[in-house]
């Protein structure tokens, strides 16, 4: 992997990783050294306001860095997408090392294989760690995911960060939500544009250090309010608008 977190070694389809950061200087490193970097194309870490070296440390590892001054997950996840190029397939995880990054090939097995054009890693299907979601965290999931299922027809369990999406696929969704709704904007289009979709569980640990949202109450019920915002907008625009075909399980 070099400077500019290309590796130019990779033969056949090129998987590129992108991952937000903010303030994650103490767990950047050991997300970047469990990935399966001998098959990764790209590894872009978007410091998204980091007060701290989070960047500096991504850097020194050979990812390639790109500042997102406007906090906000979907401001970070819109930025790593602008620097993207030549990407077959797309890996979406965090950089607090709660995602287990070695778990990869599972999400893009299937895509590889044509089996799935998005596939979902669902925390709550998989092996939690005590203490990897706060209860506030594990009851909003609860909810939000059974809104999706009633409005949108499709069994999603999650809005778990970790995923992985065909480049090409992932462009024609017209993604644009700049906070907390990025998650659920990706499922609900994924749907609405008639990918074909698969959900695999995936094991969770305790992040290292605070969490920015689910470490208090307030920062969990503002989450839950923009989620559910955007699930609410989106039925109406999706549902109701011409947007082509409907998504189906793998």
């Amino acid at each position: 992997m070099t400077s500019r977190g290309r590796n130019p070694s990779v033969s056949g389809p090129k998987i590129a990783v992108i991952i937000p950061a903010c303030n994650e200087e103490r767990a950047i490193g050991k997300v970047l050294r469990a990935l399966p970097r001998e098959r990764l194309a790209q590894v872009i870490v978007v410091d998204n306001g980091s007060t701290d070296h989070t960047g500096a440390v991504a850097e020194s590892l050979g990812a390639r860095v790109v500042q997102e001054a406007r906090r906000g997950y979907g401001y970070a996840c819109l930025a790593g997408l602008a620097a993207l190029r030549e990407a077959d397939v797309v890996v979406f995880l965090d950089g607090d090392y709660s995602d287990f990054p070695e778990q990869l090939p599972e999400l893009v097995s299937p895509i590889l294989a044509g089996q799935a054009d998005f596939v979902m890693g669902s925390r709550l299907r998989g092996r939690r760690e005590p203490g990897a979601m706060m209860p506030q965290a594990y009851l909003g999931n609860l909810v939000l995911a059974a809104l999706m299922r009633v409005l949108f027809g499709f069994p999603y369990t999650d809005l778990g960060p970790f995923r992985a999406i065909r480049y090409d696929r992932l462009l024609e969704l017209g993604m644009s939500e700049r906070t907390f709704g990025w998650t659920a904007e990706m499922q609900i289009k994924a749907l609405s544009r008639g990918l074909l979709v698969k959900e695999v569980p995936v094991r969770y640990r305790p992040r290292i250090g605070r969490s920015k949202v689910s470490g208090t109450i307030s920062g969990t019920i503002k989450a839950a309010a923009c989620i559910f915002s955007t699930i609410a907008r989106l039925y109406v625009t999706e549902q109701f608008g011409s947007r082509g075909g409907v998504g189906r399980a793998a």
